[in-house]
C-alpha cells in the first residue's frame, strides 16, 4: 500500500468543495484542489507544535492537495517550483511547516526546479502520482533493488505501449515528450545530438536529484536539474527515477524555446567536471553512484 501519512488523521480536516474553490478534477476515486494554505487543512493547533511555529507555517499553502473522494480527507499535498531564496528567514518557515506536516501526519511531495511549474506542469505531474499510487497499490511498489530469483510484476515506470508520435515506448516515462521533441529538433538541425540523456542519484539526508541534458551545439548542452523530496509519501516510481524524468520534462520544456535557452548553455566541459565531482561524493549517496560510465576523466 502507498504511503498516505494519514496516522494523525483525525488532526486533519476534511475539504468541501464550494461553488468558488471546487475541485480541479477527480481521478481514481480521488479529489484534486488547487493552492490551499495548510491551516485550511488542520482542525486546529496540533499538540507539541508551538504557537510561534502555528503562526509561521500556518501562512504556507500547498499547490495541490490530493483528498479521498468519499470523504474529503486530505491524502498527501503537492508542491512544485525553484529552490528556495538563501534566505534564513526563508529557510526557518520552511522547516517550520515541515514540522507541522510531520506533527498532523500530512504526506507531501515536493518537486523543487528551476523551470517546471504548478500552474503548467501541475495537473500532468498529479494525475500521473495518483495513477502511479493506484498501480503500486494493486500490483506492489517498484523494488529498490531487483531480485532475479522472483518475478516481478512490470514496474508502473516501465510498463511500455503506444507514444503520443505513433512510436512504442515507456508510456510513463515523463520525458517522453521531450525526448520526441529532441529527436524533431535533431532532424531540422536545431541540436547537434538527439538523445536525451541522464542520471539520478538519492542524498541519504535529503531529496532523489535528477539530471538531464542535451547538446544544442557541439560541446555545448542544455542542462536541467530537479530535486524530489518525499515526506512521508510514496507513489510507487523510484524517486530518483523520478526525478531524472522530471528533469528530462523540464529540458523539454525549454526545448520550446530554444534560441532563448542559448544563452544559458553549459559547456560541456564543466558538465564533465560537475559529474565527476558528484561521483566523488558517493559515500553520501544511498547505494551510491551508479552512472560512473558518464565520467570523462
Amino acid at each position: 500500500m502507498t504511503s498516505t501519512g494519514s496516522d494523525h488523521g483525525s488532526l486533519l480536516r476534511p475539504l468541501v468543495a464550494s461553488t468558488d474553490r471546487g475541485p480541479l478534477l477527480a481521478r481514481g476515486g480521488q479529489l484534486v484542489y488547487g493552492a490551499r494554505r495548510l491551516v485550511e487543512l488542520l482542525h486546529g493547533r496540533p499538540p507539541g507544535v508551538t504557537g510561534h511555529q502555528w503562526n509561521s507555517a500556518g501562512r504556507e499553502s500547498f499547490d495541490f492537495v490530493i483528498c479521498a473522494g468519499d470523504t474529503g480527507h486530505p491524502l498527501f499535498a503537492v508542491e512544485i517550483g525553484p529552490p528556495a531564496a538563501a534566505d534564513p528567514a526563508a529557510g526557518r518557515g520552511e522547516r517550520m511547516k515541515n514540522a507541522l506536516c510531520a506533527a498532523v501526519g500530512l504526506a507531501v511531495l515536493r518537486i523543487v526546479s528551476p523551470t517546471l511549474r504548478a500552474a503548467d506542469d501541475g495537473r500532468r505531474l498529479v494525475e500521473y502520482v495518483i495513477d502511479a499510487r493506484g498501480y503500486a497499490d494493486a500490483v506492489g511498489p517498484e523494488p529498490e533493488h531487483e531480485d532475479l530469483g522472483e518475478a516481478a510484476p512490470v514496474a508502473f515506470r516501465d510498463i511500455v505501449g503506444r507514444l503520443p508520435d505513433g512510436r512504442s515506448g515507456h508510456v510513463n516515462d515523463l520525458g517522453a515528450l521531450a525526448r520526441a521533441a529532441a529527436l524533431e529538433a535533431y532532424v531540422a538541425r536545431r541540436l547537434a545530438d538527439p538523445i536525451v540523456r541522464g542520471l539520478h542519484v538519492r542524498w541519504t539526508d535529503g531529496p532523489a536529484e535528477g539530471w538531464s541534458w542535451v547538446e544544442v551545439s557541439p560541446g555545448r548542452c542544455l542542462v536541467e536539474r530537479v530535486e524530489v523530496w518525499e515526506h512521508r509519501f510514496s507513489c510507487g516510481v523510484a524517486p530518483g527515477r523520478l526525478a531524472e524524468d522530471l528533469a528530462a520534462a523540464a529540458v523539454g520544456e525549454r526545448l520550446r524555446a530554444l534560441d532563448a535557452a542559448a544563452s544559458d548553455l553549459l559547456p560541456r566541459e564543466q558538465l564533465d567536471r560537475d559529474i565527476r565531482r558528484l561521483r566523488e561524493r558517493g559515500e553520501e549517496m544511498r547505494d551510491g553512484f551508479g552512472f560512473a560510465h558518464l565520467c570523462a576523466d
